[in-house]
């Protein structure tokens, strides 16, 4: 009798933390993603860490179509943010399968949902790299000083190096 009221708790607290994921999380980060349809090529997905964790969030990509670009990730990646920007969270991880690759600050995730209506998505997308972490916290990319044309160009190369290492190394 009483191992069955332990199960039932257990299946209780997952399908709660599951209707969490699906109502405050997943749902809203698909509802955007769908505004647009170029969004159709990038499986992204967003869920809390662990499941249950509500300061974290990973957004996690899972499909790319033939046809996508590195710079559909980043449309879906900005448009999640703008979706969440009211909400305050620690920690961002940037996941393939599952498997988390890089963090974003919660701090800089609101900022980019924040200006997300309003800045130069080309700036965006250059200065993205300088606030990206590796899992262990440490920073994944350097941030460049110079002339605008050498500094433009390094941007670029970690641009491009962030989603071969994110995910198009296991595509």
């Amino acid at each position: 009798m009483k191992l069955s009221k332990v199960v039932v708790c257990v299946v209780s607290a997952f399908a709660v933390a599951a209707l969490a994921n699906i109502a405050f999380v997943t749902w809203p980060a698909l509802n955007s993603k769908s505004r647009d349809p170029r969004n159709k090529k990038v499986g992204l997905y967003t869920y809390y860490r662990y499941g249950v964790d509500p300061r974290s969030i990973v957004l996690d990509l899972w499909s790319l179509s033939p046809e996508a670009a590195m710079v559909d990730v980043d449309r879906v990646l900005f448009d999640t943010a703008e979706v969440f920007k009211d909400r305050e969270y620690s920690e961002i991880f940037l996941a393939y399968h599952g498997d988390a690759r890089f963090i974003l600050d919660g701090k800089y995730f609101k900022k980019l949902g924040e200006e997300r209506k309003w800045q130069n998505p080309v700036y965006t997308i250059r200065t993205l790299t300088e606030n990206v972490k590796q899992t262990d916290g440490g920073n994944a990319f350097g941030t460049w000083t110079g002339g605008l044309l050498g500094v433009m160009n390094k941007q670029m190369e970690d641009h491009s190096d962030f989603h071969r290492q994110w995910y198009l190394k296991d595509l």
